[in-house]
């Protein structure tokens, strides 16, 4: 879109935060949000954010291995589909590309997102090279790796202002991605092996570009190794039609995905969500227009249920017990993923689950992760019944108090029940506190605890 056409989207966000009364909080005036949590309804304007959705400008010039790096200058509403439509024709893509279409850059660097390149690139804030942030205070501030704000900035989900403009770094991208799914019957076995991949960077010596796994029960785990490639060994396969991605896991070894089927190889069903809406029936599946087989269409329907409540009357209806919703990303070290996985499956029960490794370049305040030491995300998203005698939030409760004796966090953009002094040990509030006090001094901005926990 171009640096000028970047100008005049910050000068209306400019003109929109003026406009909102001194004192009064101050938020996006966004519709769309790829949060699991709801909050507080707030009257006074918004940031205008309508004109910060599109890509700047791309430098993929840059050969040189010891050379600057391939960048580009996003704004921080642009999603990563808009951001890969533009690179991968190129030949480039972020270095961590989320797997859900919708996500945009400034949600996955104040929040959290991560992918199947995590455990070689970290999280997507990693490959942040700059930012401009507008903060509470009202000031266009530019920061880089190792300032206050930029360190203390990943999953303060908006606490310590808004990101305006991010360069990252990019990466070449392959035509293709060959795929080759391991099978375990043994959690230990899987946790093991899962170490030494990201250790080694290769099996049976093949490179791994990228890494994921997926739990369908305890004896029954598949770890999905990818090598990045332009010359394919096979026919390429397509998840966007009849065939759905998660369901290959368990009928073939191996796999070829063009790179852009690839990236979004989730989104078509929501990882196994879509279920919900029955489009994994094949004669529904047929009537359902391709173009709603997204991620963000099934968001939207999830939206409208949450407000009117109905599947909540139907279940009432049909004498039902009440559900609890159970939509969470946690993290914990590899050699206590078994454990977990134990104790999730007998305690909550909900199959199958999403893991995805990562190593943490460098520390960061807001979400400690040792430096070093490989972790894997486990994802799980759904709902339970609330048993006789229980009330809602018991199961998140016991998820976060699994979580934190095995050494593990939890992302925020779900709900959230941490006691105060538990929260701010887990993330870095103290530090946050510090850096909100400088760029927000009249605390125009909700704070990080009363954004995840209190829903404001």
């Amino acid at each position: 879109m171009g640096w000028a056409a970047h100008a005049r989207a910050v000068s209306a966000l400019r003109a929109s935060y003026d406009a909102i009364p001194a004192g009064s909080p101050v938020r996006l005036a966004k519709r769309t949000s790829n949060l699991f949590r709801a909050r507080s309804h707030v009257s006074t304007p918004g940031l205008d954010v309508s004109g910060l959705g599109g890509v700047i400008a791309v430098d993929v010039d840059h050969d040189d291995p010891a050379g600057p790096r391939a960048t580009a200058d996003v704004q921080g509403m642009c999603t990563y589909e808009d951001l890969v439509d533009v690179t991968l024709p190129r030949g480039w893509i972020p270095e961590v590309v989320p797997q859900l279409r919708s996500i945009t850059l400034g949600g996955a660097v104040t929040g959290l997102g991560i992918e199947s390149t995590s455990f070689r690139n970290g999280l997507p804030h990693e490959s942040v090279l700059e930012m401009d942030v507008l903060t509470g205070a009202g000031e266009l501030v530019t920061t880089r790796p190792g300032e206050d704000l930029f360190d203390a900035f990943p999953n303060s989900y908006g606490s310590l202002g808004y990101a305006v403009r991010i360069r990252i770094a990019l990466e070449r991208a392959p035509s293709h991605v060959e795929l080759r799914h391991l099978r375990f019957d043994d959690l230990d076995a899987l946790a093991k092996t899962l170490d030494v991949l990201v250790e080694d960077g290769e099996h049976d010596g093949v490179r791994v570009d990228a890494l994921d796994g997926t739990v369908f029960s305890p004896d029954e785990a598949y770890l999905t190794l990818a090598r990045w490639t332009d010359d394919p060994s096979g026919p390429t396969s397509d998840y966007t039609g009849p065939d759905i991605y998660f369901r290959s896991l368990q009928q073939r070894e191996t796999d070829v995905l063009r790179t852009y089927d690839y990236l979004w190889r989730w989104d078509t069903d929501w990882f196994w969500c879509s279920g919900a809406f029955g489009l994994q029936n094949p004669r529904v599946r047929r009537l359902w227009p391709r173009r709603w087989r997204r991620s963000d269409v099934y968001h939207r329907l999830v939206g409208l249920d949450t407000r009117f409540g109905i599947v909540a009357r139907l279940d009432r209806r049909r004498g039902l017990p009440p559900r609890e919703r159970v939509i969470q990303d946690i993290e914990v070290p590899v050699a206590q993923v078994p454990e977990f996985l134990r104790w999730f499956d007998g305690s909550v029960g909900m199959r199958p689950v999403w893991l995805c490794p990562l190593r943490a370049r460098r520390p960061w305040p807001t979400y400690p992760l040792a430096e070093g030491t490989t972790y894997v995300n486990v994802g799980f998203w759904g709902t339970v019944p609330i048993a006789p005698g229980a009330q809602e939030g018991d199961v998140n409760r016991a998820i976060e108090a699994e979580v934190t004796a095995l050494g593990g966090h939890k992302s925020l953009y779900s709900d959230a029940y941490y006691d105060r002094e538990t929260f701010d040990r887990l993330y870095g509030v103290a530090n946050l506190e510090r850096v909100k006090a400088l760029t927000d001094p009249d605390h125009r901005l909700t704070s990080l605890y009363d954004k995840a926990v209190n829903r404001r």
